[in-house]
């Protein structure tokens, strides 16, 4: 739990506030999961924060949120084309990806539950921001697609959620970019 929090910090996602008169406030609770090798051990604990979002009302509490997810057949085809181009490809994930994210209004939420202080009270689009303002262009057909050309080379970044394939013609491309990420996120 501390983790999850220490990562909120980190994203600078939150500050502690006093609730303003007439705020309407956002429960929060803990999901708790257990990762597994591939024999079924327990190999990690986690816990994430989440929001109690049944509580909003659509058009009071939010808008229309949308997070472009790359479909599976577009993952097939970054896939055929790294092969047909003989591409080596990496997949990374993003830590904590949806607190990556930009959000355009002010939310309110409760403390974490046992993490209460008596004495105070968007993922995509950041992700994305990153690669446009790293010279990367957005896919016409799939904007979860990423791609960086050069006189001889082709760098391809496919996002799904919060895991990322990357393949360059270049392998230093790739190290180059994993360094980037890992400074980033």
């Amino acid at each position: 739990m501390h983790e999850e929090l220490n990562n909120f910090i980190r994203n600078e996602v939150w500050t502690l506030e006093a609730k303003p008169k007439g705020a309407r406030v956002i429960g929060t609770k803990w999901v708790f999961r257990n990762k597994q090798d591939d024999e079924g051990n327990i190999v990690r604990n986690k816990a994430m924060l989440v929001a109690k979002g049944y509580s909003q009302v659509e058009g009071i509490d939010f808008g229309e949120t949308f997070v472009p997810v790359a479909r599976l057949e577009a993952i097939w085809f970054l896939l055929a084309y790294a092969t047909h181009h003989d591409m080596k490809l990496y997949q990374m994930d993003v830590k904590s990806a949806f607190l990556n994210g930009y959000i355009n209004e002010l939310v309110y939420i409760e403390q974490p539950p046992s993490f209460e202080d008596p004495s105070n009270p968007g993922h995509f689009e950041r992700l994305r921001d990153f690669h446009i303002d790293k010279g990367f262009t957005t896919g016409r057909v799939d904007t979860t697609l990423f791609t960086k050309k050069t006189d001889n080379d082709l760098f391809v970044c496919q996002v799904y959620v919060d895991d990322i394939i990357f393949g360059s013609t270049n392998e230093e491309y790739c190290t180059e970019f994993g360094n980037m990420m890992a400074k980033e996120f």
